[in-house]
Order: structure tokens, then C-alpha cells, then sequence
């Protein structure tokens, strides 16, 4: 079952490393209290809930979401809507018109505000409704009991009295109490910042003096299980969680990525421009026409022309049309925002498993110490996967695919005395079963070296010989042989034991080598492909993976990566942050590394300046995607993995990323268009208002015109998230430059302004609209010219290309255009011409004001081609 769900997590959300919190009563008598006294308490048992009284309580405390990523309510979009500078100084310009008895001008006024307003109100609506639709296609589930029956339910329908499992790979899905746990270790880091796991125990606290997360028995909402087995009851869900009471009193905000730095210098670029230029044309116009009344409004007006006010709208129905058009491509977004940091990402830091191979592990050898078949050797390999209780992964799949040794194994014969699970840190697993004879044998799998550093003797042809260094080095040697051929290798080795009551892993010493199972993960026939096309578009791939690197540049090789240097887990740990830096740029293949190593590795490379993608999905991933620029999972990636991703691939494929990535390229492509044209239209404007408002006898423009230009002008921009993109505008990464579009402004803005003056001349000297008598033509004409040129020059901007030749708009965009210059050229002529103070424009005024239109293109399309060629923009 799949809900529109909130997060459990919020993504940057962290306790400072040492703060204490007191444990809340809830939490401390669960601590304090036996297992069935709790049960009992919370009004539950052994069997879980059942599914009424699980219902019951779910509408009694709530979902089980500490931050919402639901969309907003539509009043809540209105009002969104509403609070925009154009309706808001329309609205008070409506009132003014109407307390001075101008009652055509105020009506349409207020059809102004009720287009703008339902403009933005309809495309943020359906933008707000993609995303919702978007986040109805993920969820992260939990292993619950109910009615005595085990499944998986979303995380958000869990309620105190639940019953849950955990395994290896899960998050803590609410706080808990362990009622039972095996060697349960868990990563506390989104809470305490600690790195190394912490173990707990389902034994009752004896001391209700220990801080919150103290207490050994208590798992949190945030957390995740690195390793072992449990289950544990609900205490408290949501917002009544640890982190719930934590995320309500949080005042800090969430990391801005590259994208939210660069909207926030645009903007406070248009405001200083603002800061600047609106008093200005208020003290100008003040002392050269001696009304400080209208002198403030036309200012007022100027301010709004100036106002950027379409960029949230631009921004966000851009990003949504983006994030439904990667969902048809099988990427789902879970925060919009990352779309951008996907189209500017120059580096991809990916696992091998899955991602460049098949992720269909077959189980291909299994033999002794010399590499001759041994069945005995699966036998035990069968043994240990078979009982194992956590996570199994593709490798025990593999093995207990192997239908013809279930009978050999004779598994029903043995019973589980005791699992000591896998850990990222030994990177070994092994179990303790009773033999038919009573004996216990201790069954070890894992990497070779690991296993090797543990044996004291290996078994050859049912003889047994010491590990010396001499044989160690030959058993290497064969060990290799298997990597280098592509393999990924297990060891098994085992020990037998008296019965004894518990194992540890102190126990895993002195063990026996008894041979190897080899695994084949084929490469996937897209992957070179995949790798190639990334290349063209300028993003570099790295590999990093825990596996050896005998296996990784085998399969490198075979897809085609060429192996430029390989840096494995034990030489970063030799190197300082600032020498990893220089090491990392040029190394494509990490391998044996550890979960701290990636997060190094990613870490070491923004640093560099490069925009980090992370893909990967186990548990050790988690920290290298929330330290990503932007961090890739799947959908059947673990629990953590996916809550800790921006984005989720429902087919773990590159091709897939690198279609991902040209979206994100066509997005931020569209955004900048409207960047550019908002920003350099109005940067041309503030010179042609300052010289307008110091020569004219009269004010330049109405502000109800500047007004209505600014309105129609918006509306021709509306149509942009749909425009197409140039191929070459894909062909590399694109991140935010406050400096390329300073230069487009600073260039490209002064063009407009050259034929607003010729206008300024044409209508002063030709049509003799040089006194306050004649003010309505002027204004006329500069209305017409400007909008006409603004909405024309669109096409311009928006390529880098020739326009309407080399490239064409999208057809949306072309009809807008041609429809806001058709109502431009016929407002002069309407009914409403009175009413906006406009008068009709004489017929030689069309024949000029057309050569006007090819010479302002002409003039910026030769601007921006020097400004291509000189790389500036």
C-alpha cells in the first residue's frame, strides 16, 4: 500500500553532538518498566494490535510524520497568490481611483488583480498537485505485527501499541522499546552526531537518571539499524517522538542548495537595483513636475515594474513540469529543488552493484582452498544463509537459490543456536547451529582478508594445515585469481564449539579456512552506453564501492571506464582532507571503502568546486547521500537509503540518470530564461524611466499603464517551463552564475533603452506629443513600443541561436506573444483607451515603430552573439 505520505525525516535534521534532553514520562516508564508490564500498559500483547484498534488510535494520535512534505491547501495558495506586490499596489491604486471618483479606472484595476491573482493561483495549484502525486509513489514501510500476522505497512500508519521488526537496513520508525534484539547496533548520528553505532539491549533500565538517548533499551524515530535483529513496541509516534518535540522547537533552516543560493542573489540583485532606482524617479519627478502625489505613485508603479514578482511562479511551475516529466522517465523527486542541482551535477560518485551491473548475482563456483569444486563448501555457505535472521542480501540469495543442496544440507537436522551479524566494520557474518550430534560449529562468510586475519589453520582435501606466511601468501594468490577474473568472493571458514550459552565475536578466532564462493554480477548492456552519453554531457564518473579492486576495474574495464587510478579505503585513511582533495579529482575507482570513506570522498570533492551526485541504496549509502549535492536511490533501495535520497530511480539504470540529468538541465535552462528577461527588461527600464522623468514636462508613463504593460508582459512569459531547449544549452552542466547574468543585464538591458529613447525622439519631434496637452500620446506611443519590443525580444533571449531561424520557440510561447503585441497594438483603440488614458496612435507612427522592432533584434541578437563568442555569458 502506497499513501500520500509525509516525511518521517526531515533531510538536515540534527541535534547538536552532547545535547541532552530530559526523557519525557512516556519514555521513562517504558524504560524502566518489564516487557509485559509495558505491553499491558499500552494495551497490547505479544500478537500486536488489531486492525480496529490500530485504526482507532490512528485517527485518536494521528499520522506518524514529524515534517510535512504534503502540498499546500488551496486557501493557503491562494493567499500565496494574493500576497504578491502587483496586487497589492494595484489594490491600493483601485482605492485611491475610487476615493477620487475615477470609477472606470478602479474597475479595471480589479480586473487586473483578479487575472493576475488566478493566473498564479491556477498554474502553483497544479504544480502543487504534481508534486503530491509525485510523493504518493514513494513510501517507506515498517515490518509490523498485528493479529499475530507479520507485513509491511507505510510508516505513517503506525500508532503506539505496534509490534515491530527490525533488520539490517531499516529506520527506526518511531520510538520504541526492544521487547527482544539480537547484537542490535544501531547509527544515531541524525541525533547525537555520533558516527560509530550503538548498541541496545532489550533489558530493563534499572536508573531513570540516564538522558534520553542513554537509555540502551529505547530506539528513536531517525535512527537506523546498521546491524542485528529485534522487536520492539511503539511508544510514541509523530510529533510526540524525541525528534518530534526536537523538529518543534527547531529554529534553524534546512542547508539552501545551489539552486535557493542562486534565486536569493538574484533577487537581492533586483532589489538593490530597486533600492537605487525607485527613489531616484521619485525625487526626479517630485522636482521636475512639482507633484509629490503622483510623483510617489508613479514610482510605486516603477518599484512594481522593476519586481520580479513571476520568478516563485516561473521557478515552481518549472520545477514541477520537470519533476512530472522525469517521473514519465522513471525518476521520482522528492524535493523539487534538486532537479536544478541534477542538471549542474559534473561529477556522478555511483556504487558498482546494480548500477553498472546486472544486480542479478549468480552463484558461480564454490571451492576449496586450491579452487576445485567442493560441495561440502556450499553445504556450509547454505548453512549460514539459510539461518541467518537479518537482512539477506543478493549474495545469500544467490546461495540459497541453489535448490539441488537443500537436501545435502540436511538443514532440518540443525538447529540456530546463535548469529553474530554482519557489520560494516568486520564485514563478516556468522551463525551457530547445533550439529545433528549435538556439537556446535560456528559457520563464518565473509571477505577474504577479514576471514583470513581470523584463521589459524585451512582445510585441504580433509586435511588440516596451519596458516603460515608462506601458505597465506600462496591462498592470496589464488584468492586474486578469482577477483581479477571478475568474481566478487566470499570465505567460508567455521570453528566447532562445545555447547556454551552465548557467542560473540570473540568468538570468531581460531577458525578453520574451508574454501570460497564465487559470485558473478554481469556488467548491463546499457552501462557503456550510459557512460559514455554522461561523458558527452561533461558529467564524470566515479565508482566508489566497498568491493575489492581486482573485481571493480574488471568490470571498469568492461564497460568501457577507463581506469585512471584506483585509491582504496585503508590509503584515505593515510590522507588529510586537504591532500584527499587533490587525490580525488583525479581518481575514478574508490574501492574497500567504508561508509565515513565516501561521505571523505564526496566531501573532498565539492570542496574542489564540483557539483556532487551520489547514486546508491544499502545502508552504508545513507551518509554519502545526505552529503551529496544531490543523492540518488532506487525504490528497492533499503529504508534509510531512500529517505536520506532527493531523488528515486524506479529502474536502477544510468540511462535513466543520464535522461534525469538533461531534464534538469532543460529546467534550469527555462528558469534562466526568465531570469535574463525579467532582469535586463527591467535594468533598460530604469534608465529609460530616470531620462524620461528628466526631460518630460509630464510623466512618461500613467502608473495604471506601466501597470497594465507590466501585467501583459508577465503573461507573455507565462508559457516559458513548457519552452523547448537547445541542444546545446544540455550539452554541459549548467550552475548558477550571479555573474554571467549581471553581464547579460548590464549588457543586453541598455539595448532596450537606446530604442526607448529613439521612441522618446520620435514621439517628441515627429508627432509633436512635446507638452502636458499631449502627455496622453506619448504615453501612448512609449506604452505600445515598449511592450511590443519586451515581448518580441523573449525570442532573443530565450536561444543562443539566430531567432525564428536557427531556433524556434515553442508553440505555447509563440501564441502568447503574437496575442499579448496583437492586444498592445489594439488597446489604443479600444473601449478601454479612455479608461487607461490612451489615445490612438497616428498611421506613420506603425512603419516606424515596425523598423523600430527589426533594429532592437537585430542590435541584441548582434550583442549577444560578442558576448557568446567572448565566453561572458
Amino acid at each position: 500500500m502506497k499513501i500520500n505520505r509525509s516525511s518521517i525525516l526531515p533531510r538536515r535534521l540534527q541535534v547538536s553532538k552532547g545535547q541532552a534532553a530530559a526523557p519525557s514520562q512516556q519514555l521513562l516508564h517504558a524504560a524502566t518498566s518489564d516487557a509485559s508490564a509495558l505491553l499491558e500498559t499500552l494495551g497490547s500483547s505479544r500478537v500486536g494490535l488489531s486492525e480496529d484498534e490500530a485504526q482507532q488510535r490512528l485517527e485518536k494520535f494521528g499520522l506518524n510524520a514529524v515534517a510535512s512534505e504534503q502540498g499546500h491547501s488551496r486557501l493557503q495558495l491562494f493567499a500565496k497568490a494574493l500576497l504578491n506586490p502587483l496586487v497589492v499596489l494595484l489594490s491600493i491604486l483601485a482605492i485611491v481611483s475610487v476615493a477620487t471618483g475615477d470609477v472606470r479606472a478602479a474597475v479595471v484595476m480589479a480586473l487586473m488583480v483578479v487575472l493576475g491573482v488566478a493566473l498564479r493561483f491556477v498554474q502553483e495549484s497544479r504544480a502543487d498537485t504534481a508534486a503530491a502525486k509525485l510523493r504518493a509513489m514513494i513510501s517507506v514501510t515498517a515490518t509490523v505485527i498485528r493479529e499475530g500476522k507479520t507485513r509491511e505497512i507505510p510508516l505513517a500508519e503506525l500508532v503506539p501499541g505496534d509490534l515491530v521488526k527490525l533488520s539490517a537496513g531499516d529506520m527506526v520508525p518511531a520510538d520504541v522499546r526492544l521487547i527482544s534484539s539480537k547484537n542490535l547496533f544501531l547509527i544515531q548520528a541524525s541525533l547525537t552526531g555520533e558516527s560509530l553505532p550503538v548498541e541496545k539491549t532489550d533489558l530493563k533500565e534499572s536508573s531513570g537518571t540516564l538522558s534520553t538517548l542513554e537509555f540502551h533499551n529505547l530506539c528513536f524515530l531517525g535512527t537506523s539499524v546498521e546491524s542485528g535483529t529485534a522487536t520492539a513496541i511503539i511508544v510514541a509516534t509523530g510529533e510526540q517522538t524525541f525528534l518530534g518535540t526536537i523538529a518543534r522547537g527547531l529554529t534553524t533552516q534546512q542547508t539552501q542548495t545551489a539552486f535557493d543560493k542562486g534565486v536569493s542573489r538574484f533577487t537581492w540583485l533586483m532589489i538593490k537595483f530597486m533600492a537605487v532606482m525607485v527613489p531616484l524617479v521619485f525625487v526626479i519627478n517630485g522636482i521636475t513636475k512639482h507633484n509629490w502625489h503622483d510623483a510617489f505613485f508613479f514610482a510605486l508603479a516603477v518599484a512594481v515594474g522593476i519586481t520580479p514578482e513571476m520568478l516563485p511562479m516561473i521557478v515552481t511551475v518549472c520545477l514541477s513540469k520537470g519533476a512530472m516529466a522525469l517521473a514519465k522517465k522513471k525518476v521520482i523527486v522528492k524535493r523539487l529543488n534538486s532537479i536544478q542541482n541534477l542538471g549542474a551535477m559534473d561529477v556522478l560518485c555511483t556504487d558498482k552493484t546494480g548500477t553498472l551491473t546486472m544486480d542479478h548475482v549468480v552463484l558461480e563456483l564454490h571451492c576449496d582452498v586450491a579452487l576445485k569444486d567442493d560441495d561440502s563448501v556450499l553445504t556450509l555457505a547454505y548453512l549460514n544463509s539459510h539461518f541467518q535472521t537479518g537482512l539477506k542480501n543478493l549474495l545469500d540469495r544467490a546461495i540459497l537459490a541453489r535448490s539441488e543442496v537443500r537436501e545435502e544440507s540436511r538443514a532440518p537436522a540443525h538447529k540456530l543456536v546463535d548469529e553474530i551479524p554482519f557489520d560494516f566494520v568486520r564485514r563478516l557474518m556468522s551463525v551457530v547451529i547445533e550439529k545433528p550430534d549435538g556439537g556446535h560449529r560456528l559457520i563464518c562468510k565473509g571477505a577474504p582478508e577479514e576471514v583470513f586475519a581470523r584463521c589459524t589453520r585451512f582445510e585441504h582435501e580433509d586435511d588440516l594445515y596451519p596458516m603460515e606466511g608462506i601458505l597465506i601468501d600462496d591462498l592470496r594468490i589464488e584468492y586474486d585469481r578469482l577477483s581479477a577474473d571478475g568474481f566478487r568472493v566470499l570465505a567460508i571458514a567455521y570453528r566447532d564449539f562445545s555447547p556454551q550459552r552465548e557467542y560473540s565475536t570473540a568468538d570468531e578466532t581460531d577458525l578453520v579456512l574451508r574454501g570460497y564462493v564465487a559470485f558473478f554480477d554481469p556488467p548491463k548492456d546499457s552501462t557503456g552506453p550510459a557512460i559514455a552519453a554522461l561523458t558527452r554531457h561533461g558529467v564524470a564518473v566515479k565508482v566508489l564501492t566497498g568491493d575489492n579492486e581486482a573485481v571493480t576495474k574488471k568490470i571498469c574495464h568492461e564497460v568501457g571506464l577507463d581506469v585512471q587510478q584506483v585509491l582504496l579505503g585503508r590509503d584515505i585513511d593515510q590522507l588529510s582532507d586537504i591532500q584527499l582533495q587533490k587525490v580525488a579529482d583525479q581518481t575514478n575507482i574508490f574501492a574497500r571503502l567504508t561508509p565515513i570513506h565516501k561521505q571523505r570522498v564526496i566531501t573532498a570533492l565539492q570542496n574542489q568546486g564540483r557539483v556532487v551526485g551520489f547514486l546508491g541504496d544499502g545502508i552504508n549509502d545513507a551518509p554519502a547521500l545526505r552529503t551529496a549535492d544531490v543523492g540518488i536511490s532506487v525504490d528497492s533501495a533499503a529504508d534509510v537509503a531512500k529517505e536520506s535520497a532527493d531523488l528515486i530511480l524506479l529502474e536502477k539504470s544510468l540511462l535513466v540518470l543520464e535522461e534525469g540529468v538533461l531534464e534538469g538541465r532543460k529546467v534550469f535552462a527555462n528558469i534562466l530564461k526568465y531570469v535574463r528577461m525579467g532582469a535586463s527588461s527591467s535594468f533598460g527600464n530604469m534608465f529609460s524611466v530616470v531620462g524620461a522623468s528628466a526631460f518630460l514636462p509630464f510623466m512618461p508613463m500613467a502608473p495604471l499603464q506601466i501597470l497594465t504593460n507590466n501585467l501583459l508582459y508577465d503573461f507573455s512569459q507565462v508559457p516559458i517551463p513548457v519552452d523547448d531547449v537547445d541542444p546545446e544549452q544540455l550539452a554541459k552542466p549548467r550552475p548558477w552564475s550571479i555573474g554571467e547574468v549581471t553581464r547579460f543585464i548590464l549588457f543586453i538591458g541598455p539595448c532596450s533603452s537606446i530604442f526607448d529613447y529613439t521612441t522618446y525622439f520620435m514621439m517628441f519631434y515627429i508627432f509633436r506629443a512635446c507638452d502636458p496637452a499631449h502627455a496622453s500620446l506619448f504615453q501612448t506611443g512609449w506604452f505600445v513600443e515598449s511592450l511590443l519590443t519586451q515581448t518580441l525580444i523573449i525570442h532573443v533571449i530565450r536561444t543562443n541561436k539566430i531567432p525564428f531561424i536557427q531556433s524556434s520557440a515553442a508553440w505555447p510561447l509563440t501564441l502568447t506573444t503574437l496575442a499579448i503585441m496583437a492586444v498592445g497594438i489594439w488597446l489604443p483603440f479600444s473601449p478601454l483607451a479612455g479608461v487607461l488614458g490612451f489615445t490612438a496612435l497616428p498611421p506613420l507612427y506603425w512603419p516606424l515603430i515596425f523598423l523600430t522592432l527589426i533594429l532592437y533584434v537585430a542590435l541584441t541578437q548582434k550583442v549577444k552573439s560578442s558576448l557568446l563568442r567572448k565566453a561572458w555569458i
